[in-house]
Parts: structure tokens; C-alpha cells; sequence
């Protein structure tokens, strides 16, 4: 494990956001024929866009390795970097969203924020999966499930770690709702999408 504390926070900022910045959503659909998934729906590379092409499969896979991304960044780093939680997670959702392979147009984070949650402070994560799928469910919205989890974060994180750990899940979540900028103008417009409406 690396000691000195300015090459641990270096590492864990290069090594989180190199891990979050692969962008699965684009590389599946690509590899299935599809072509280029940002030429579709909300433009998009996360799994909600990439059910918007009919292939559950690959939105299931999509959902999964972005959350892997942020649960490897999280573990990996902290067994390289000692406790670069807050560093190595955030840094993971901001390679997410803007990776510099797509010149720095990536997806919004969710996906990978909720990896960050369950690797970083695993009950925390677990409650933000609940709140997300139960308002998903309810407003048949995926981007009102996120806001409500991303929203319950800090405070949850107050309840159920630390305060290191909460301002780990406020930095994650301010990020994540500034990404959803335009979701919100169109969730108060009454036009967002629902879940498994295609483009």
C-alpha cells in the first residue's frame, strides 16, 4: 500500500476516474450492431438510453458494469491508496460524466454513484437502491428514482456512517443532479420519458 499522502490522493483521482471514464453503454451497442448510442433517445450512454433500444440484455449489462466501475474504483484503490474513499469515488462518477475518450460527454452517473455507495459504505448504498427502484416504480421515471436516491444520500450517509462518508455522497449527488439538469426542466414539464419508451 502506497504511504505517502500526496501520491495516494493522486493515484486514487488518475485511477478513479480512468476506471469510471469506460463508457459500457457505448461499447455494447456498438459491439450488438447498433451503432452509436448517443445518435438516439436523451443521446445518452447509460442503461436507461440503452433500453430505449429494445434490448433489455444490454441495458441489464450496461447497468452492471457501470455500477462495477464504481465499486472497483472504490476497492481497488483503497487497497492500492489506504482510505481514498471520498477521492477515489468521486473521482470515479466524474470520469463517468465526462470521460475524456467521448471528449468529455459521458452519462449521468447513476449507475456509477450507487457502485461508489455500496463499495464505499455498503447500507448506504443499499437504502439508495431502495429509494431509487420504489420512486422508478412509482413514476415509471428512471431519472425521478435517481433524483429521489441521490437526494436521500447525505442525509442517509449522516445515519448510517460517517461524515466523511456523507460528504462523499453529497459531492456524488450534487454532481448527479446537476447532470439531470434537463431531466428536471422536463420532469416539471410534465414530458420525461418513461421507463422503456424508445426514442
Amino acid at each position: 500500500m502506497i504511504t505517502d499522502p500526496s501520491i495516494a490522493f493522486l493515484l486514487a483521482l488518475a485511477g478513479g476516474y480512468l476506471i469510471g471514464s469506460v463508457p459500457f453503454g457505448l461499447v455494447l451497442t456498438k459491439a450488438a450492431g447498433l451503432g452509436d448510442i448517443r445518435a438516439i433517445g436523451s443521446g445518452n450512454i447509460g442503461a436507461t438510453n440503452v433500453l430505449r433500444t429494445g434490448r433489455k440484455g444490454l441495458a441489464a449489462a450496461t447497468l452492471l458494469l457501470d455500477g462495477l466501475k464504481g465499486v472497483a474504483a472504490v476497492l481497488l484503490l483503497r487497497w492500492v491508496a489506504g482510505e481514498q474513499d471520498l477521492v477515489a469515488g468521486t473521482a470515479a462518477v466524474l470520469g463517468h460524466t465526462f470521460p475524456v475518450w467521448l471528449a468529455f460527454r459521458g452519462g449521468k452517473g447513476v449507475a456509477t454513484g450507487l457502485g461508489v455507495y455500496l463499495a464505499a459504505m455498503w447500507p448506504v448504498g443499499l437504502a439508495c437502491c431502495a429509494v431509487w427502484l420504489v420512486a422508478a416504480r412509482v413514476t415509471r421515471i428512471s431519472s425521478a428514482g435517481a433524483l429521489a436516491a441521490f437526494a436521500a444520500a447525505p442525509l442517509l450517509a449522516l445515519l448510517l456512517s460517517d461524515a466523511e462518508h456523507a460528504l462523499l455522497a453529497l459531492l456524488v449527488g450534487v454532481l448527479i443532479v446537476w447532470r439531470h439538469e434537463a431531466n428536471i426542466r422536463r420532469l416539471l414539464a410534465g414530458t420525461e420519458p418513461r421507463i422503456g419508451q424508445k426514442g
